[in-house]
């Protein structure tokens, strides 16, 4: 889905996300870890690649055999070795399929973390808004009781109303007062929230555009979750790796078959049969062959390794229906409160409007002696709290649909418009780079951190922007 952009300078949803997607550093360790799983298929492949060594000694014979009368004082000797892989019962060709199963659980891992952190962000997102809105009501509502309290007083002052309806005054704007400043200490913890996962201070944030792509009942949410939940994914993934591991393990007790080749540069130094002429002082060989390894007894070694692999294939199966019982029920009570949110909404919008003409009632009715100040003091109260439910039942319906959207599968960087920014990670890439590298001097740029630290972005406060919406 793709976000409209907000006015000059001020905070939009998709900047939040956009932010978060390049600066997070949970999200780029995920990233990090991913490239990691792809050298796993590089590694298994060179198993089965030629490998060439060179071995080199000199030795000293500080005591010689005497029934050898061409004993050597010292040796030096020196030659490359080769080294080819035949066949080795299956082990690096599972080896490498179990390897790049890895990497597509690893890319699935990834795209789901970029769900868990979209989410968080949505959500830091929509407490920050909320927490605006609802100190706006709070600082609204200790005008409005200060107002009410001076004149309570100044009728208190002239017989109209007694000690207690002052008191009952100042009893309502104390409370008022802290809930204010509870509202503001939330306000500033969900701020700094915001802070840690997106990287900089909110500022003047806009309300979000609609969620697209939801689901028109929960069926259709638990169907496209089946599909697309990335955690179901790499689960599956994992357990086809797995498999291929029982197969690595049943590999140790198959034979092996291998080709060979050296070469040898040998100088004796003089030394040889004591220096006596018509004795070469140095020679050259060279070998070649085929090795073959029939294991015939390991002592349970193989049987042990393949049945410690296929227990843990076996959990891994297990965990790929316990994570589609998650999915399937973080789906459905998503949905659920999604559903049960937008009805609050309703209702509460419904409430606000009641609650505003019975104020605007009884503060007529008490003006000619028919009501009493508690009686105004509790429909002011009423209208509070209906303005604060609409408030919370907007946050937490947002919330919901975007969690609901994430466990579809639904809620990821393609997903969100940030294709269209022109940043977006590509995981393939390294993978490209790294499976077919069989230079072993080939290496990275030594590790450093891209994520920026926070430590210099001001801390937060509980100020509003004139802009912000209250929820009146």
């Amino acid at each position: 889905m793709a976000f409209p952009q907000g006015a000059a300078h001020a905070d939009t949803l998709q900047e939040a996300l956009t932010d978060a997607y390049l600066t997070n550093p949970t999200l780029e360790a995920a990233r990090a870890n991913l490239r990691a799983t792809d050298e796993g298929v590089p590694i298994q492949r060179a198993q089965g690649l030629p490998s060439v060594t060179a071995t080199g000694n000199y030795i000293e014979f500080l005591k010689t055999s005497p029934n050898s009368f061409t004993a050597p004082e010292r040796r030096l000797q020196i030659g490359p070795d080769l080294n080819v892989p035949i066949y080795s019962g299956g082990a690096v060709k599972n080896g490498i399929r179990a390897a790049k199963e890895r990497v597509q659980a690893g890319r699935a891992d990834l795209r789901a973390t970029e769900s868990a952190i979209f989410s968080r962000v949505v959500a830091a997102y929509m407490d920050v808004l909320r927490g605006q809105a609802l100190v706006g009501l709070s600082a609204n509502q200790v005008d409005v009781l200060t107002v009410n309290l001076q004149a309570t007083s100044d009728r208190f002052e002239i017989g109209d109303l007694t000690r207690t309806d002052v008191a009952q005054s100042q009893s309502r704007l104390a409370v008022a007062q802290s809930d204010l400043q509870t509202s503001q200490a939330t306000l500033i913890q969900a701020r700094e929230n915001y802070i840690a996962l997106v990287g900089d201070a909110p500022t003047n944030l806009q309300p979000p555009p609609p969620l697209p792509g939801l689901p028109d009942d929960s069926l259709t949410a638990v169907e496209q979750a089946l599909e697309y939940n990335p955690d179901l994914i790499a689960a599956r993934e994992r357990a086809k790796a797995a498999g291929y591991d029982s197969e690595v393990a049943g590999a140790g007790r198959l034979p092996t078959l291998s080709l060979f080749a050296g070469s040898d540069y040998t100088d004796y130094f003089g030394t040889l049969a004591g220096g006596a002429g018509g004795v070469s002082q140095s020679e050259t060989t060279a070998n070649a062959g085929v090795q073959l390894s029939i294991p015939i007894f390991q002592g349970g070694l193989p049987a042990a390794r393949q049945r410690q692999a296929q227990a843990r294939e076996s959990a891994a199966l297990e965990t790929v229906i316990a994570t589609e019982r998650d999915v399937i029920s973080q789906v459905r009570a998503s949905w659920s409160s999604w559903q049960a949110s937008l009805a609050i909404i309703e209702s509460s919008q419904a409430a606000v409007a009641a609650a505003e003409l019975s104020l605007e009632g009884v503060r007529a009715e008490n003006s000619i002696g028919n009501r009493t100040i508690l009686d105004v003091l509790n429909a002011e109260q009423e209208l509070l709290q209906s303005r604060v439910q609409l408030v919370t039942a907007r946050r937490n319906a947002y919330v919901a649909g975007f969690s609901l959207l994430a466990a579809m599968g639904r809620a990821e960087a393609r997903d969100l418009g940030l294709a269209d920014e022109g940043v977006l990670y590509d995981p393939v890439a390294n993978y490209d780079r790294v499976r077919g590298n069989i230079w072993d001097w080939d290496r990275d740029p030594d590790p450093a951190t891209k994520s920026p630290r926070t430590v210099d972005v001001p801390a937060a406060t509980a100020e509003i922007p004139e802009t912000a919406d209250t929820g009146g």
